[in-house]
């Protein structure tokens, strides 16, 4: 990826012609490749002796990482603040989001959660925020944002920022702070990064530009193509009409990139190791190296948090990792029956530790869980996993979803 990076002229040239630039990519879809891209640049100009920073003003996920003064941020600005060769820093990711349920999250604002001057009475409990409430708090939340982007426009010369999901989500333009909004707020040029390996990558450019006020196509100066495999010279026919049908040009092709185990800061990532590690049921396919590892399974939940405590364990050669998610016998609850065996079961972290043990037990992991350890089995528990092979889990606060035990 450096490479390839490197040897794009005219992505590079955006940032040689100005100074004090911020540049921002955004991406037509979630997994775009935006966090890579944004990494791979803050290397790209570390290595040429800029001054640059990495920055996303609002992000949303379960993988978090701590900065040095305790302060949590997302594991994406981490490792893009280990490639621009700096300790990661609240200011580069200022509002976090950590979701509690389909309806509500932590809202975590340089790098702590927010507390409420009327704990609990104005619906405001550890942080906790439903959609409504967070959408109404987002004008306050912009001002810590723009704060933050401020503070590193004058510690650094260049700032690599990475916008969020995709800039062309009608339903939340409107108070918008981490994609178009705070592009327009700062005056900073943008770059859309589109996953060609997903199909409809024309499609999908033509379709985030044309969702774009005039304003803010304007501040688009390119597009980058993520993830080609293939001889890039068949598909110079669709880069032509692109740039004829846009005005605007194609700045990099980068390709496929086998074996690029990077830190993963959503669950949208994670779905497709699901579907890449999902169980061989015919039993036959690598049987006799399967046999030779140690047998590890981890069912994913709903609200898992930090999966990626799992990739030094995924990676390890002599370990066979099956992650488990919901349904994966085809039917809407699953069965004990068709829960891999394994030699160790290890239950990750949750946000919502009850209601993901709830959700356990409705997949039929309690019996499973209980003939494993019959015949010999472990179990490992990481921070709610290990809370949720206790006897009582008490919330009396609803610090992490309803109050209960």
């Amino acid at each position: 990826m450096l490479h390839q990076v490197e040897q794009q002229a005219a992505l590079v040239r955006i940032f040689e012609q100005n100074k004090q630039l911020t540049l921002m990519v955004q991406g037509t879809t979630s997994d775009a490749g935006k966090s890579t891209l944004c990494c791979a640049l803050g290397r790209v100009f570390k290595r040429q002796g800029i001054s640059v920073a990495p920055f996303k003003s609002q992000n949303m996920a379960l993988n978090s990482a701590v900065t040095e003064d305790g302060g949590e941020i997302g594991r994406a600005q981490a490792l893009q603040a280990q490639a621009c060769g700096l300790k990661p820093h609240t200011d580069f990711n200022p509002v976090l989001l950590k979701p509690t349920s389909d309806v509500g999250c932590q809202v975590i604002i340089n790098g702590k959660a927010i507390q409420s001057s009327n704990e609990g009475a104005d619906g405001i409990s550890g942080g906790k925020m439903k959609a409504r409430q967070y959408h109404d708090y987002k004008p306050t939340a912009m001002k810590a944002v723009l704060a933050s982007h401020e503070r590193l426009r004058q510690q650094y010369d260049w700032v690599v920022a990475e916008g969020a999901g995709s800039p062309a989500e009608i339903n939340l333009r409107d108070r918008d702070i981490a994609n178009m909004g705070f592009a327009e707020a700062v005056g900073c040029p943008v770059i859309i990064v589109a996953d060609i390996d997903r199909g409809g990558v024309f499609a999908h450019i033509v379709g985030t530009l044309d969702c774009l006020s005039e304003s803010e196509r304007n501040r688009v100066v390119g597009f980058v193509i993520n993830r080609f495999r293939g001889d890039v010279s068949l598909l110079q026919p669709g880069l032509d009409w692109l740039e004829e049908k846009t005005g605007k040009p194609v700045l990099a092709v980068l390709p496929y990139l086998m074996g690029l185990h990077l830190d993963s800061e959503d669950s949208v990532s994670l779905s497709e190791t699901l579907d890449d590690k999902e169980p061989d049921k015919g039993g036959t396919q690598n049987s006799q190296r399967h046999q030779q590892k140690l047998k590890v399974v981890v069912p994913i939940y709903p609200r898992v948090s930090n999966h990626t405590d799992l990739d030094p364990i995924a990676a390890h050669p002599q370990v066979d990792l099956q992650l488990v998610g919901p349904s994966i016998s085809g039917s809407q609850v699953t069965e004990a029956a068709h829960i891999p065996k394994a030699d160790l079961v290890i239950l990750p972290g949750s946000k919502n530790t009850r209601a993901d043990l709830a959700w356990l037990k409705e997949q039929g992991w309690l019996p499973y869980l209980q003939q494993h350890l019959r015949y010999g089995g472990k179990i490992l528990g990481i921070c709610g996993g290990l809370q949720m092979l206790g006897k009582v889990i008490n919330d009396p606060h609803g610090l992490e979803g309803l109050i209960g035990s």
